[in-house]
């Protein structure tokens, strides 16, 4: 059984933009084919709380060849999207201005609920556990029309 929502998607506006892009490049290293967040449409740095959005689109790199004539999108990559979106959280909240590398620590209790395709908005929550500064834990969850695709729980570190 899935856990119980950090937010219910529903009362998510996903029209809305709190980090933008632009905002979010200047923090984290990842380019091109591991962009893996369009924006931020909600933050609570006083509870540790985004939530970032990413189109699916139908060009995306993986679309060729994970699975032929019925894309989905790889598990990895919704780690990823969670990894990249808590990155954002404990820049903010530490005011690094993007100058400090905060990479991936790990993950635990990960479960793949449901698929996401092209076309698709996956729309991921992360909540901060633990959040120091040279470590963090997040939950994340993410969705698709209302319904929870992903659930479990990343670590980062400030490497270097």
């Amino acid at each position: 059984m899935a856990s119980a929502p950090i937010l219910d998607p529903k009362t998510i506006d996903t029209a809305a933009t709190a980090v933008t892009k632009e905002a979010i490049l200047a923090m984290n290293a990842q380019r091109e084919e591991f962009e893996q967040v369009d924006r931020l449409i909600s933050l609570d740095l006083e509870s540790g709380l985004a939530v970032g959005i990413k189109r699916q689109r139908p060009d995306e790199f993986w679309t060729r060849g994970h699975i032929p004539g019925r894309p989905l999108m790889p598990g990895v990559l919704m780690i990823e999207m969670a990894a990249q979106i808590s990155s954002v959280i404990y820049h903010l909240k530490f005011e690094t201005g993007g100058k400090k590398f905060f990479g991936f620590g790990g993950v635990n209790d990960v479960k793949f609920r449901g698929t996401v395709e092209p076309g698709q908005d996956l729309l991921m929550v992360v909540r901060a556990k633990a959040l120091k500064s040279r470590m963090a834990i997040f939950e994340a969850q993410g969705f698709v029309d209302g319904r929870m695709v992903f659930e479990g729980e990343v670590s980062g570190i400030v490497i270097g």
